[in-house]
C-alpha cells in the first residue's frame, strides 16, 4: 500500500496493515517506534508481542524523557516491552557531526535508507535495536512500524541482524509507505 502523503493521518491504517500482515505470516513480534506511546497503544493487546522503541532520554533536551514514567508504566501494564536507548544510526556519529560538521558512517547509512523514506529508515533501525536489546528473538522475521515524524506511515517485514552484522539485515517486504518522502 502506498499512502499519498507522509504523516500521522496514516497511523490507523498503517497499524491495521501491520497487524493483518503479521497475522497472515504468523509473525509473533511487532516493533514500533513510538515516542509518545500512542502508536504502541494502538497495537497493544491485538495478538503479537509489541516492543515499543522510543527516542533516547535527552533527545528533546538534557535529561528529558518524552515517553514519561506514567505512559511507560501504562504500556508495561498492557504487556508492551519498552526500549529507550541510544539510536543505532545516530549516537556518537551525530555528536561528531554536531561538533565537527563532518559526515560519519552511521549517518551515511541512515541517509541511504531515507532514499526509501524516513519511516523505512526508522523500521530498520528499531528492529536492530530491539534485537540487540534481547527483546525479540534472533533469526525470526518481525513486523516493524515507523513514521516520518509523529504517528506511523510505514510498516515492513524485516529479518534483523545484530548491529555488529548490520548488513545481514533483510527487509523482506514493505507493507505500506508514503509516496511522498
Amino acid at each position: 500500500m502506498i499512502w499519498k502523503e507522509k504523516g500521522p493521518q496514516n497511523t490507523e491504517k498503517t497499524v491495521e496493515a501491520a497487524l493483518q500482515r503479521a497475522q497472515e505470516l504468523g509473525i509473533r513480534y511487532i516493533v514500533v517506534a513510538s515516542n509518545s506511546g500512542a502508536t504502541a497503544e494502538l497495537l497493544a493487546g491485538k495478538g503479537p508481542q509489541i516492543v515499543c522503541v522510543t527516542h533516547h532520554v535527552g533527545f528533546t533536551g538534557p535529561g528529558e524523557d518524552e515517553l514519561g514514567e506514567e505512559k511507560r508504566n501504562k504500556l508495561n501494564e498492557r504487556g508492551v516491552k519498552v526500549l529507550t536507548t541510544t539510536h543505532l544510526l545516530a549516537g556518537v556519529d551525530r555528536a561528531l557531526r554536531f561538533k565537527f560538521q563532518g559526515v560519519y558512517p552511521a549517518e551515511i547509512i541512515a541517509s541511504t535508507l531515507r532514499l526509501l523514506g524516513q519511516g523505512l529508515k526508522v523500521c530498520v533501525e528499531i528492529s536492530v535495536m530491539a534485537l540487540d536489546a534481547g527483546l525479540i528473538p534472533y533469526g525470526e522475521e518481525i513486523v516493524a512500524v515507523g513514521g516520518s515524524g509523529r504517528g506511523a506511515d510505514t510498516a515492513c517485514v524485516i529479518l534483523p541482524a545484530h548491529s555488529n552484522n548490520f548488513f545481514d539485515t533483510q527487509v523482506k517486504e514493505i507493507i505500506c509507505m508514503p509516496r511522498e518522502k
